[in-house]
């Protein structure tokens, strides 16, 4: 028996997750008009439309410009050769003073930043649309940077809250894939929670919306243009888009937005343990009470943890009152939680269950923990690209066993840096330049102002307890 073509239709609609309702009424979750009962095709066509056109003009275009190694011949053999290289991605604006976020891997190492606005490409206003952006930070744990330029009055995106997602729901990605401009594709959501590796705590939207390079950046929304994660990357065996695209969740984008907003950087805590998942025959060879959940495998000596109680084979039941199924959840709750505020722990310890609160503290090996301590108008030492800060007590704290008593810790690398991603690393102390010991921010500018621009410096750093010499061709 042939199905006549339009109870065909009214499958595919009702497949979408449009429920019909009463005659001559709107659907209450899209807005859409139903009429006699059923939404049709055109009207939700419309809807689309709608929604494209309010999310299109808060998406940017991203072009960057760096440095990067070239093949020396055509077998492919790398050489020493540095070239220019242009790469492009794309962005959303958070806000209407010009806060963009997007991948942090889209600009890193980046020289010139520029960003293209949605609008007209003829014209007066054609001219506006370029822009040069800055870097305001990036956190690589996350791959997300935000960036600004100077503008106001800008359209922009709200974030929506990822943990409400549901698998099977309709959402649009958006982008520039392969540099086209404005691009817009539809999918579901695969997976609201996508681990890629055993008890990494961060997880990914998975969606089968066709996404590829160049969609880097780009918003993620659902059906009220609300941004629900941020296109980062795809599993791909051909080169191009198979329906697996994966998007860092809008609840992580929030609170790495909002760090960097305020701070320039985001700050890593930890509670001084290292936990693992339960599983049932780890529960069986140590006697626990249940197979599942998180166990504390060991406790850092003198840590935050240590000092409030807990100890090895504690179960950690929940975490400021989330159940705990895994390590991925008490890390994501560490993340997102404020550096030197208490987290309430409930432990199962044999028969009892305790409530113990214990206080996040910054990590020792974040990259980050000098950033707080520098001001970017004083510290800049713009011809190496980098944030630097003279050792005094509190660093000398941070930094044990330093060789020298003096020098400059690198507390940020520059995203515009003069010599594009710089070869020193954040947390290295540099000692001299040419041979001139550094002993103040002023000390070590002044040696490099008496250089021209393609001298190169040679700087003999600390790193990891090590000294060792780099060398820097000054622009």
């Amino acid at each position: 028996m042939r199905v006549p073509f339009f109870v065909a239709v009214i499958t595919v609609v009702t497949a979408l997750g449009i429920a019909p309702v009463e005659a001559q009424q709107a659907d209450t979750v899209t807005g859409v008009p139903v009429r006699g009962g059923l939404v049709s095709l055109h009207d939700l066509s419309g809807s689309l439309e709608s929604l494209v056109a309010r999310v299109r003009p808060a998406v940017v275009q991203i072009f960057t410009t760096g440095y990067g190694m070239v093949d020396d011949d055509e077998s492919g053999n790398t050489s020493n050769l540095i070239s220019k290289q242009r790469a492009t991605g794309s962005g959303v604006i958070l806000s209407a003073d010009g806060y963009i976020v997007t991948n942090s891997h889209v600009v890193l190492g980046a020289r010139r930043i520029q960003v293209k606005l949605e609008g007209e490409t003829v014209g007066p206003n054609a001219a506006r649309r370029s822009m040069e952006a800055k870097v305001v930070g990036m956190d690589r744990e996350t791959d997300l940077a935000v960036l600004k330029i100077a503008r106001t009055g800008l359209p922009h995106l709200a974030l929506g809250d990822s943990a409400a997602l549901k698998q099977g729901q309709l959402v649009m990605a958006f982008g520039n894939p392969l540099g086209l401009e404005g691009s817009v594709t539809m999918g579901v959501v695969s997976s609201t929670s996508r681990q890629l590796k055993p008890d990494d705590w961060m997880t990914y939207i998975q969606t089968d919306a066709p996404i590829n390079p160049g969609n880097s950046g780009g918003p993620l929304v659902d059906s009220d243009a609300h941004v629900v994660g941020l296109n980062t990357f795809i599993l791909t065996q051909s080169g191009g888009s198979e329906g697996i695209g994966f998007a860092v969740p809008s609840n992580i984008v929030n609170d790495t937005f909002n760090q960097i907003r305020k701070n320039g950087h985001v700050h890593h805590g930890q509670l001084g343990i290292y936990a693992q998942t339960i599983t049932p025959a780890m529960a069986r060879g140590l006697k626990l009470p249940r197979d599942w959940g998180v166990v504390v495998a060991d406790v850092a000596p003198g840590g935050p943890a240590d000092k409030a109680g807990i100890k090895i084979g504690d179960i950690l039941a929940t975490a400021n009152g989330k159940t705990l199924e895994a390590v991925r959840q008490l890390e994501l709750v560490v993340y997102r939680h404020p550096i030197n505020e208490k987290i309430t722990l409930e432990i199962i310890r044999g028969a009892q269950t305790l409530t113990i609160d214990t206080p996040v503290i910054e990590r020792e090996d974040d990259p980050m923990r000098f950033a707080d301590m520098v001001d970017p108008d004083k510290n800049v030492i713009r011809r190496l690209g980098i944030l630097g800060v003279e050792i005094n007590e509190q660093l000398a704290a941070l930094l044990p066993d330093l060789r020298r008593e003096y020098g400059i810790v690198v507390a940020a690398t520059l995203a515009n840096s003069p010599n594009g991603e710089s070869a020193l690393q954040i947390g290295d102390v540099i000692y001299a330049a040419n041979q001139v010991p550094a002993v103040s921010v002023d000390a070590l500018r002044s040696t490099l102002n008496t250089l021209k621009s393609g001298d190169a410096v040679v700087l003999q750093i600390e790193r990891d307890g090590r000294l060792m010499f780099i060398t820097v061709e000054l622009e």
